[in-house]
């Protein structure tokens, strides 16, 4: 059984459907990327399998469990952080920490556990300071925290790497990428790299309903893009050579004997590529498949 399953979702807001009939299934083990431009119902469809909003229609199930009938329950199998990353500023990092905890009724080895996730999160240095004192970043790294404090079986970040520098961004997709070994993720984010870092299946929402989900690898070929590879032979070669060849869909110069040599029905022609230049005397000094840039596959299926 899935971990979350969500069945004909819908959300209206007066005459603006934010999210129309979704339907998803997410398993343990699974890291998803929630992608989509701003407005197409990411935070909204979050807020509903966290119980902060009901949906309009459909059914959201945590567990088996449909979050309007047991929503408490529900809720302590979730570790949720919102966007906005609301916190008490006038609280202590140590005293929040302890404070969420009781709210999950852990009420044995309270201090065990706070040392545990404070070590997990990186905020050590900044344990014994106020929050408001915190910059951006350790701010976000505490809302981590609590949402991992009473060890959830599901974590739904939104946007959880927000304000971090590169460094702190390393330490927190790792975290992300370990937890996700024995959890189920939902991360909402705008930042392809973390999507290609971390999440290893992309749901990418556009006006409010699913428009690809799939594994992260195989977007490419969702957004109807062919294959594209660099070849640079020893010798320069004329443009009609490459384009007459039956394997290949476009071809352009990228340098004095460098290539970009599209494939016609998104095939690996890196043997056909080989085979031309042996019939043809020419020497190929290097031959790779250009990576499909995770932002370009997001602005074709979302355009």
């Amino acid at each position: 059984m899935s971990t979350i399953e969500i069945k004909e979702i819908s959300k209206v807001y007066g005459k603006q459907k934010v999210l129309d009939r979704i339907n998803l299934s997410i398993n343990k083990g699974e890291v998803v990327g929630l992608l989509g431009p701003n407005g197409a119902g990411k935070s909204t469809l979050m807020k509903i399998l966290t119980s902060y909003i009901p949906p309009t229609s459909g059914t959201a199930l945590i567990n088996g469990i449909d979050v309007q009938d047991d929503s408490v329950k529900t809720r302590s199998s979730i570790g949720y952080l919102p966007e906005n990353n609301p916190l008490y500023l006038d609280m202590y990092v140590k005293e929040y920490l302890r404070f969420v905890l009781g709210i999950y009724n852990k009420v044995s080895k309270k201090d065990k556990i706070i040392k545990d996730i404070i070590d997990l999160t990186g905020l050590g240095v900044e344990q014994n300071k106020k929050i408001g004192a915190l910059s951006k970043g350790y701010r976000q790294r505490v809302g981590l925290a609590q949402a991992l404090i009473h060890k959830p079986e599901i974590l739904i970040l939104d946007e959880p790497t927000s304000g971090l520098d590169p460094n702190q961004l390393v330490g927190i997709r790792q975290i992300i990428s370990d937890l996700g070994k024995e959890k189920t993720v939902i991360l909402s984010t705008h930042i392809m790299q973390e999507v290609e870092a971390v999440c290893n299946r992309v749901v990418i929402i556009d006006k409010g309903k699913i428009v690809a989900d799939d594994k992260t690898e195989r977007l490419s070929k969702l957004a109807g893009t062919s294959l594209v590879f660099k070849v640079e032979f020893k010798e320069k070669i004329n443009i009609k050579q490459l384009q007459n060849l039956s394997f290949v869909k476009k071809a352009h110069k990228s340098g004095d004997y460098e290539w970009l040599i599209e494939s016609n029905d998104n095939t690996d022609i890196r043997e056909n590529i080989f085979q031309f230049a042996v019939e043809n005397k020419y020497h190929v000094l290097s031959l790779t498949q250009s990576k499909q840039n995770m932002e370009e596959v997001f602005r074709r299926l979302t355009k």
